[in-house]
């Protein structure tokens, strides 16, 4: 008798809820693409919330010893890759939950966690009222969100791509990466909103709090959204199917440990980018100025917008070229756009809102198809568990570190070091998919 049966799971009833909805209409792809993205939003609702706290809010509330706006905003952005350390350990814990106590009990807690994480951050104190306690406090709600996120892959964009028609697998690929333009601009019109009516004092006493508590809520209408997905009979036979069962992830590196490091370099440009165009840029024009927050704020709104235009389009021009080719394009996008980038940014007004809008098309032409770009590479036992880490490292290694990185380098050398930091990342990108393609055909 395995140990899973000595202990109560949600396995039993995932499979009692897909029996008694056994016929019931086949759960169609659109069905499966809006619980997708209703979940990735909720998560990248979390992290952009935290993102702009970590420029509007935290250097003042709880960084006001460091002596210069700079400084503190470099000392926040230290906490920022915290959530992408964690979020490793929160994938090896959670696939040993999802093996022990089902996937439902998986996601449950893993979502409980995320959200519960991000609302804390609302009650949290000062510096001035509590000292460094406000600074561990602040790291260790940041580290709760990457561990709970570690929780929260639940397989359901891969049951979308397994139900992706082969000629149209690019489209598909890209309907779980709108959930970031769309988390992104409900973070971006939430602090918008109360930085434009409120006055500094007001928003740096109360306002802020408000995008942090409405994370809770949001995580609770995804979760619900995913786990009538999980209790769907498709979802079983992909499970009976092996498609989507989680394994151990040493395991799994013992077979796909290659595959691993290529899928977390394959995507380096695109989440090079990433944060390059949604979280540095707000930071630059905060301390160097050119228009205010409040402006600011409204111009990425309007980003993101084009950013889902990009991912959109990314899967209409991925069914047409290939994937690979798709992400290869979009590196050499990036790598020209990273000459103009620093001019842009530091041009004014018009010229921030150029280099936002650009970007934003930009990213979401390479972002669309960054997911799973080498996971035909994993073979279907290992799958799920292969795609998760690899997520959680590619993120780790492309995005974690980039506002620091990235305002650091332009506040010391000159903005013109952006630009570096980008082309760095499209080499990257290129050389893993040339390394990739080498591979495929020995």
């Amino acid at each position: 008798m395995s140990s899973a049966t000595h202990h109560p799971t949600s396995s039993g009833l995932e499979r009692d809820a897909r029996r008694m909805h056994a016929d019931d209409k086949p759960l169609s792809p659109g069905s499966v693409a809006i619980g997708v993205v209703i979940g990735r939003t909720s998560e990248f609702f979390d992290f952009f919330v935290y993102g702009l706290g970590s420029i509007l809010v935290f250097p003042k509330l709880i960084f006001p010893f460091a002596g210069s706006a700079v400084t503190a905003t470099l000392m926040s952005f230290a906490l920022f890759p915290l959530a992408f350390l964690s979020r490793p350990v929160g994938s090896f814990v959670f696939m040993w939950l999802d093996r022990n106590y089902g996937r439902g009990t998986k996601l449950t807690v893993a979502l409980f966690i995320l959200g519960g994480s991000t609302a804390s951050i609302a009650f949290l104190p000062g510096y001035d009222t509590i000292g460094y306690w406000a600074v561990a406090l602040l790291a260790l709600f940041r580290l709760g969100q990457g561990f709970a996120l570690g929780g929260a892959w639940d397989g359901l964009a891969s049951l979308l791509s397994l139900s992706a028609p082969a000629n149209h697998r690019g489209w598909y690929a890209m309907i779980p990466q709108l959930g970031a333009p769309i988390g992104f601009a409900l973070a971006s019109i939430l602090f918008g909103y109360f930085v434009s009516n409120l006055s500094e004092a007001d928003f740096l006493a109360w306002g802020w709090r408000y995008p942090f508590f409405v994370a809770f809520a949001i995580n609770v209408v995804a979760l619900f959204a995913r786990l009538r997905i999980v209790a769907s009979k498709e979802f079983g036979a992909a499970m009976e199917a092996q498609e989507l069962v989680a394994r151990p992830i040493f395991e799994m590196l013992s077979k796909h440990a290659m595959d691993v490091v290529l899928g977390a370099f394959v995507p380096l440009a695109s989440f090079a980018m990433f944060h390059l165009v949604t979280i540095f840029p707000l930071s630059w024009i905060t301390l160097y100025g050119g228009q205010s927050a409040a402006e600011f704020l409204w111009v990425q709104v309007a980003g993101a917008a084009v950013g889902a235009v990009g991912i959109v389009l990314s899967g209409v021009i991925a069914d047409r070229i290939g994937r690979r080719s798709q992400l290869m394009a979009g590196a050499i996008l990036i790598a020209i756009f990273s000459f103009s980038a620093p001019f842009l940014l530091d041009a004014g007004g018009k010229g921030q809102d150029a280099y936002i809008l650009i970007g934003f098309f930009i990213l979401g032409l390479t972002f669309g198809q960054s997911s799973g770009a080498v996971s035909s590479r994993f073979t279907k036992y290992y799958r799920y568990t292969g795609a998760a880490l690899t997520s959680d490292l590619a993120w780790l290694v492309g995005a974690g570190f980039a506002p620091l990185v990235a305002l650091g380098l332009a506040s010391s050398f000159g903005i013109i070091f952006i630009g570096g930091y980008l082309i760095s990342g499209a080499i990257c990108t290129i050389a893993a998919l040339t390394l990739s393609r080498a591979l495929d055909q020995q």
